[in-house]
């Protein structure tokens, strides 16, 4: 059997600009970064603005495990095959991070006949819109230590900087670092730690700002710090929010890739969703809608994470409301969530698939939640028997629980055929009424409360001392209306990542609140969730490598 990579390389891929001009682009509507990727143009964004927007729909997922879900796969075959059925779509998805590509996880343009294109590029630098976060991650780390260094005009209190530096791996080592040891000329010595990229707040901003002015003023009401008297000091206070601006302006503009059957995909942006929104870009999924009649897009792990949040934060901008949401299982996962070891998966368990049933039929109440129809897109597995299957589907159908088989790993766009039909049938019949879990005008408490206990199924919500008087320091602040971005483990409903299938009676804890007012969300930490993860024993790095030909090699 070919490897992801292996087959990514024998694809035979498209001039970016023929792939543009399906869309309706020309040449002078793109920046050109080689043969195969470009970026669209500020100006050609503008000008899609006037055009009617396409129906979008929503890919997420039951919790996942080690067994793998396919999220992406299936996302890239429905896209694909939407396209078969003569249906004009767009393919909208998150940029990967190095972290999880050569941590634990692997890349994220899909898998087998289902990928972004070129899948190398794509899993490493691709056009360097992480690197220009980092940067300006890391450029506004130096010019608030250069500020007390300087003088401290505003007055910053050194022991309340909440601003860290970022490197886009994972390196827990960076955790919790100590700078400017040396002397005077050294700086201010302090406490200081790492993010990974993709949980930068400037990779949030990025990924929410409608256009380079909502950027700039987005950037500038990021808070950096705290002063003297306990008051928030932000980017715009040190007047630096151009500079982030100038270092971003690539950044923000979508990137335009294929698929390996040639169908065009928006790649852009890559807020992790345990401890970020999780969702690409507004700009990204916005001018997909544009282009297309039909979009298809993704949110990060389950739908307890990326959904919740595309639902709750990203689709306040009415321009990428969904029209109905794709839920992705595979029964190796299901099995997982009854009880099943991952050693175990590929003998035939029905009891534990019938006890793992309980996870999906969670996340599927939760999307009614939202009012939007849905469909089960089942990704099979080589290991998966006939009578698994049919188990599966049968317990969907008991349920009143649309369903479909895929295979689009091995079949491409013709494994999604199926998916794509029950899509359509379903936008047919114009269901759709979606609704947000919360109104802004509640208080912080409320809304952690609506999310915790209808989404994930907890009975309580309980706060510690400093999460308590945050609410009380944010409500003053005037940070009281933002969305909550719940910040918890992908692998359990609940905050306990031990916790699988469908677990009851339990709490929710939230130990801190993280102020993300520049993307326009208060982040809620449970659990023992890092924004700087670290390497597993055996990291898929020491299997990557490049041959005398400069091709990439061990990429999954």
């Amino acid at each position: 059997m070919k490897s992801d990579i292996e087959i990514a390389q024998q694809a035979v891929m498209k001039p970016i600009i023929h792939i543009a001009e399906r869309l309706g682009l020309s040449e002078d509507d793109l920046e050109l970064y080689g043969k195969y990727k470009a970026k669209i143009t500020a100006s050609t964004l503008n000008k899609l603005k006037k055009n009617k927007s396409g129906k979008l729909i929503l890919v997420t997922a039951i919790n996942p495990t080690p067994a793998g879900e396919g999220k992406s796969t299936v996302t890239v075959g429905l896209g694909d095959a939407l396209n078969k059925l003569q249906r004009k779509t767009v393919i909208a998805m998150r940029e990967p991070s190095l972290g999880p590509t050569m941590g634990i996880k692997g890349g994220a343009a899909g898998g087998g006949k289902a990928q972004v294109l070129p899948m190398e590029d794509i899993n490493l630098h691709f056009t360097g819109d992480l690197h220009a976060i980092t940067t300006a991650n890391n450029a506004l780390a130096a010019l608030v230590d250069n500020h007390i260094h300087q003088g401290n005009e505003c007055r910053i209190d050194q022991r309340r900087i909440v601003w860290k530096r970022a490197v886009d791996l994972n390196d827990r080592a960076l955790r919790k670092v100590v700078i400017g040891l040396g002397g005077p000329l050294q700086g201010v010595p302090r406490e200081d730690g790492f993010d990974i990229t993709v949980a930068s707040e400037i990779m949030a901003v990025l990924c929410l700002a409608a256009d380079i002015k909502d950027l700039k003023v987005r950037l500038a009401r990021m808070v950096v710090a705290y002063n003297v008297d306990r008051e928030p000091v932000t980017v715009g206070d040190l007047k630096v929010e151009g500079a982030l601006t100038l270092l971003l302006k690539d950044a923000i503009k979508p990137n335009l890739v294929q698929t390996i059957e040639h169908s065009p995909a928006i790649i852009h942006g890559g807020p992790f969703a345990n401890i970020a929104h999780g969702c690409n870009s507004v700009i990204a999924t916005a001018a997909a809608a544009k282009l297309g009649d039909y979009v298809v897009t993704e949110a990060g792990f389950g739908a307890d994470l990326g959904a919740e949040k595309f639902l709750n934060i990203k689709a306040r901008n009415k321009e990428i409301d969904p029209e109905i949401v794709v839920i992705v299982a595979t029964i190796r996962a299901l099995k997982m969530h009854g009880g099943v070891a991952k050693k175990e998966l590929g003998v035939e368990n029905i009891e534990a698939l019938r006890a793992g049933f309980a996870n999906l039929q969670k996340h599927v109440d939760s999307i009614k939640e939202f009012g939007l129809p849905f469909v089960v897109a089942i990704n099979k597995f080589v290991t998966d028997t006939e009578l698994e299957i049919s188990v599966l589907k049968e317990l969907c159908e008991q349920a009143q629980i649309p369903v479909a088989l895929t295979e689009v790993w091995e079949k491409g766009g013709n494994g999604g055929i199926e998916l794509a039909q029950k899509v359509l049938a379903i936008l047919e019949k114009k269901e759709q009424r979606f609704q947000h879990l919360y109104s802004l005008n509640t208080t912080i408490e409320e809304k952690v409360h609506a999310i915790a206990t209808k989404i994930y199924g907890a009975n309580r919500v309980e706060y510690s001392s400093k999460a308590k008087k945050q609410i009380a320091d944010f409500e003053k602040y005037g940070w009281g209306h933002l969305p909550i971005c719940m910040a918890k483990t992908q692998y359990s409903l609940s905050d306990d990542p031990s916790l699988i299938g469908r677990p009851e009676g339990f709490s929710i804890t939230i130990r801190e609140f993280k102020p993300s007012i520049g993307a326009g969300f208060l982040v809620a930490l449970t659990g023992e969730v890092m924004t700087m993860p670290g390497l597993p024993k055996t990291p898929a790095a020491l299997n990557m490598d490049v041959d005398e030909d400069g091709k990439a090699v061990g990429l999954f």
